[in-house]
C-alpha cells in the first residue's frame, strides 16, 4: 500500500530557477525589453534612407510589397524592389529615424 507524502521540497528548486530567470530578464536595465536604436550602415543617414523610400514610393513599390505579402507572384525585378523597400524600411524604423 502506498502512502501519499506531502512534499514541498521538490518545488523549491523550480521556484529558485524561476526567480533567477525573472531577475536575469530584468538585468538588462530596460524595463520594456527595447534594445534601443540600431546603427545605419556606413555612409547612410536617416535622410538618405528616407529619400530612397520616397523614390521607391513614387515607383509604386509598396504595391509590390503588398502583393508579396499576400503570396502573389512577382517578377524578379518586382521582388527585388519589394525586398529593397522592406530592407530600407526596417533600417529607417530600426534607427528610429521616424521619431
Amino acid at each position: 500500500m502506498f502512502t501519499a507524502r506531502k512534499s514541498t521540497c521538490s518545488f523549491k528548486p523550480l521556484g529558485v530557477v524561476f526567480v533567477a530567470l525573472a531577475l536575469a530578464g530584468c538585468a538588462g536595465g530596460n524595463a520594456n525589453g527595447d534594445p534601443g536604436p540600431t546603427e545605419l550602415s556606413a555612409g547612410e543617414t536617416c535622410q538618405s534612407v528616407h529619400a530612397d523610400l520616397l523614390s521607391l514610393d513614387k515607383k509604386g513599390v509598396p504595391r509590390f510589397v503588398e502583393r508579396q505579402n499576400a503570396g502573389k507572384k512577382l517578377s524578379a525585378e518586382q521582388k527585388a524592389q519589394a525586398d529593397l523597400y522592406n530592407r530600407l524600411l526596417n533600417q529607417y524604423l530600426g534607427a528610429r529615424c521616424h521619431v
